[in-house]
């Protein structure tokens, strides 16, 4: 899938924490932004690495994670345009709580702490904004953990699908993530996640194409997770 901002307006189009500024803000915004791009695989930052900048993502994918001593990796979310990471680091002035890393090309603005700080106490809906975005945290934290307690693993890998196909509507949604990546978001074994996968081609759901996988059928896939069919 390809995610980026629409093309139209500014590179803060679409952007919730900065849609309240002034034309000449968000410009000074922009102005003082640095761009970056990321390749597919690449690390952007490290959990206890220095909360030192905001990053604006403009298009692609980045999958935020935490790692277990043993070196297992779980996904907390994908984020995608027009969202931005970071903040929290930012707020408290702490380490990043997790790791970031590419799992699309990505391309990015980065905006400093120090920008970003003077840029909430001169706009404070900007702070409005931030507080929203830690609110959404929290709650898809909760989901998260409520997910582990009353779904089994193939329920989970179905809702991560279906999170990961976002809004579209299109009958066929190809996902760019390969099954490690899924078990790590689903919080299974590759191998339990690969015969989850194999049960859902066998209805229909899905395909897989080497390392992309092709939803067919979302709707089936809501009512495995037990959400809501639109």
């Amino acid at each position: 899938m390809d995610h980026r901002l629409p093309n139209d307006g500014d590179a803060l189009t679409g952007v919730e924490m900065f849609a309240g500024l002034e034309s000449d803000v968000r410009q000074r915004v922009i102005a003082t932004a640095v761009p970056r791009n990321y390749r597919k695989g690449q690390i952007i930052f490290v959990e206890h690495d220095p909360g030192e900048s905001l990053i604006i993502l403009k298009r692609g994918a980045v999958a935020i994670f935490r790692t277990a001593p043993t070196g297992e990796r779980a996904v907390l979310t994908v984020v995608r345009p027009p969202d931005v990471l970071g903040e929290v680091s930012l707020l408290d002035a702490s380490a990043r709580s997790a790791s970031a890393e590419a799992i699309e090309d990505c391309q990015a603005l980065t905006l400093s702490r120090a920008a970003f700080m003077d840029l909430v106490h001169s706009n404070p809906r900007i702070l409005d904004a931030v507080m929203r975005s830690v609110g959404a945290l929290i709650r898809r934290l909760t989901e998260q953990n409520t997910d582990h307690v009353f779904l089994d693993l193939p329920g989970r890998v179905a809702k991560t699908l279906v999170r990961l196909a976002g809004e579209s509507q299109a009958p066929m949604i190809t996902i760019e993530l390969n099954q490690s990546q899924l078990a790590e978001m689903a919080g299974g074994s590759r191998q339990s996640v690969n015969q989850a996968i194999g049960s859902f081609a066998s209805r229909g759901w899905l395909r897989t194409e080497g390392r992309r996988i092709v939803v067919t059928d979302l709707q089936a896939l809501r009512r495995r997770a037990g959400m809501a069919v639109s």
